[in-house]
C-alpha cells in the first residue's frame, strides 16, 4: 500500500469521526430554536443565556440578558458558573458549532446545559431581540 494511500485512509477515518462526534452530541444535548429558547427564557425563571463565543464576536451583538463565557474559558471560570448551577443553561454562539461543544463540556462538569441551534445566524434570522 503506498504512502499517499495510507494517508487517505487516515484522512476518511478522522473525516468519519469528526463527523459521528458532532451527530452524537446533537443527539445528546438538548437543542433549541431561537422561538423556542426565547419563549423558555421568558416563561421559566431558572434559565439563562450564555455566549460562548469571542469578546470580539459578542461586541458586534448578543441576546440581552446573556452572560459570556469563551468556550476555551469554561474550565478556568467555572466558579462564575456556579450561580447556575439549578438553572439551565443554553449556550450559544455564532452558528451552533462552539456552543455545542460547550454544552457538552458543561454537561460533563455537572450543569442542565442545552444548545441554542443555528446561534446568532439563526437568532438574527428570526427577528428576535
Amino acid at each position: 500500500m503506498a504512502t499517499e494511500q495510507v494517508l487517505l485512509y487516515a484522512l476518511i477515518a478522522l473525516i468519519i469521526f469528526w463527523i459521528g462526534k458532532k451527530f452524537y452530541l446533537i443527539k445528546s444535548i438538548k437543542q433549541y430554536t431561537p422561538s423556542d429558547a426565547s419563549a423558555k427564557v421568558k416563561k421559566e425563571r431558572n434559565v439563562v443565556f450564555l455566549d460562548v463565543r469571542t469578546e470580539k464576536e459578542r461586541k458586534q451583538g448578543s441576546i440581552k440578558g446573556s452572560h459570556h463565557i469563551p468556550v476555551t474559558d469554561i474550565k478556568e471560570r467555572e466558579q462564575e458558573l456556579k450561580k447556575f448551577k439549578d438553572a439551565e443553561i443554553i449556550c450559544y454562539c455564532q452558528t451552533g458549532s462552539r456552543s455545542l461543544t460547550a454544552a457538552s463540556r458543561l454537561k460533563k462538569m455537572g450543569y442542565n446545559a442545552s444548545n441554542l441551534s443555528g446561534g446568532m445566524v439563526r437568532w438574527n434570522a428570526s427577528s428576535l431581540k
